[in-house]
């Protein structure tokens, strides 16, 4: 298997996943529930339930991004798979030690998460050959370092990760869109 990515590959990506932004908008609506969670019934049930949301963002974007109409999967010789797979291990290792930093002090735990977030979707720059994930990861890992040095409560820095997510879901899925209607 060829393991380099050409743009071809990234045109796949794109328009097999409609630029990602179905994974952005579930991720997004992820965070908020967790931080309506977090506001009603505490901390931990929050962070289960970005845990156990988190576990299901890949399958409610897939089912999203065919009821828009898209293929949600790839040919299986486009190496950027591979990429996506490997960022995917990485992000599950990451989320175990955020749970870990939660037993320690519970307020990292979503600080820990938005910095992991942030991390992958530097990925997603080269998996979706966007800019604009490199944009959306370099404000997540802010406003994670932001909520950790400031100790904002895991209430808010829940919030703040879903509020960052629906608005960069928005502009994905406007210049999709404006891609799509200038084809």
């Amino acid at each position: 298997m060829k393991l380099t990515p050409t743009e071809e590959h990234q045109s796949e990506m794109r328009h097999a996943c409609y630029d990602g932004a179905p994974g952005i908008l579930v991720s997004g609506l992820v965070w908020i529930a967790a931080a309506l969670v977090c506001f009603e019934f505490g901390v931990n049930k929050a962070v289960w339930t970005l845990l156990i949301g988190g576990a299901l963002i890949y399958p409610m974007g897939m089912i999203v991004t065919k009821v828009l109409g898209r293929p949600a999967m790839v040919g299986k010789t486009n190496a950027l798979n591979q990429l996506a797979m490997a960022s995917t291990i990485w992000l599950i290792l990451c989320c175990a030690m955020s749970y870990g930093l939660y037993l320690l002090k519970p307020e990292l735990f979503f600080p820990a998460m938005m910095a992991t977030i942030g991390s992958r979707y530097l990925v997603f720059a080269s998996v979706f050959g966007r800019a604009i994930y490199w944009v959306l990861g370099g404000i997540l890992i802010i406003a994670a370092n932001l909520a950790f040095f400031s100790g904002l409560a895991p209430v808010f820095a829940a919030g703040l990760g879903g509020v960052i997510e629906l608005v960069f879901a928005y502009l994905v899925f406007s210049k999709a869109s404006r891609d799509i209607e200038s084809v």
